[in-house]
């Protein structure tokens, strides 16, 4: 049986890389690192709010 689009050579590997470099691992680590900080930060305004510790938004911008 002949399979049209048969890749030859190594398993896994079509032209790219099959794990991220060091650089790509760190710098995503660090852009969710600074997603979580964010949405730390916003569930910490929305319990103070809650809490009464903060006047209540006028809506103005």
């Amino acid at each position: 049986m002949h399979r049209h689009g048969h890749f030859r050579g190594r398993p896994g590997f079509r032209g790219h890389r099959r794990f991220p470099s060091r650089e790509d691992w760190l710098r995503k680590l660090e852009e969710y690192q600074r997603d979580l900080e964010q949405e730390i930060a916003d569930v910490a305004d929305v319990i103070r709010h809650l809490k009464g510790d903060q006047p209540a938004e006028t809506g103005t911008v």
